[in-house]
């Protein structure tokens, strides 16, 4: 197995793939100003195994369509909305978010938690926005330094990790610099860290651990999951994912 299939194993198994609740995921849909009843069409890019999807589903009317480059979260997508009768407001689709199948304007949200990071903030605001009406909304989670100072050791760890980590305030700038209107900014809760994404990830370690007959790769992944954990039960207050509502303007 490759590390990118040894990742895939382990993340499947998890109801998400990164921190965040649906309370935080309603809290950024009650910004968006749009009729909720009305035949929406919705895009949740990177949408993992789908807690976000199904939430969207279920308070909103239209269609949703979940893209993820990986199939194994996409049938657990699959399988839990057909258990809940909401399979056909979701379709899934097995694409990278660099290449999606949309038309211009074609949406009226687009909706991507905790997976922008994997092309790059401002790389995907801008390439999204032609899919997105005029007036259409953006809803996105980014980590984001919440302070304007933090340690020296933790500011290398998640440069090296993801080099566009920055403050709010900058991220709003990349926004408004690329046709958008900011409506609202909230940090994710630190529950939404420990309790949701941390603690059940952890009781995993052992499992996979021991399917992977402890080889090099397999050990690799779970110390870098550990680094994270300590990181993060060190240093929470510089650091969360920041949830940005925007809209789309002229």
């Amino acid at each position: 197995m490759t590390e990118l299939e040894l990742l895939i194993d382990f993340y499947k198994e998890t109801e998400r793939q990164g921190p965040g609740s649906s309370n935080e995921t309603l809290k950024a849909l009650s910004f968006i100003n749009i009729d909720k009843k009305q035949k929406l069409k919705i895009a949740d890019i990177g949408c993992g195994s789908g807690s976000s999807a199904i939430i969207l589903a279920e308070n909103l009317d239209g269609q949703i369509t979940a893209v993820d480059l990986f199939p194994e979260f996409l049938d657990k997508l699959n399988l839990k909305s057909k258990e809940l009768g909401l399979h056909e407001k979701i379709k899934t689709i097995e694409k990278s978010m660099e290449d999606l199948p949309f038309k211009n304007e074609e949406l009226d949200i687009i909706w991507a938690e905790g997976a922008i990071y994997n092309m790059g903030f401002e790389n995907g605001i801008k390439k999204w926005r032609k899919y997105l009406k005029t007036g259409g909304y953006l809803a996105v989670s980014e980590i984001t330094w919440i302070t304007n100072t933090r340690p020296k050791e933790l500011e290398e760890f998640w440069n090296n990790e993801y080099p566009e980590i920055d403050t709010a305030s900058n991220k709003i700038k990349i926004l408004e610099q690329n046709g958008y209107s900011p409506v609202r900014y909230f940090i994710l809760a630190q529950n939404s860290w420990i309790e949701n994404y941390y603690k059940p990830i952890e009781k995993l370690f052992s499992a996979f651990l021991k399917k992977h007959k402890n080889s090099e790769m397999a050990k690799n992944i779970i110390e870098a999951q550990k680094e994270e954990i300590k990181y993060y039960q060190k240093d929470k207050n510089y650091y969360s994912y920041g949830f940005y509502v925007a809209k789309k303007i002229k």
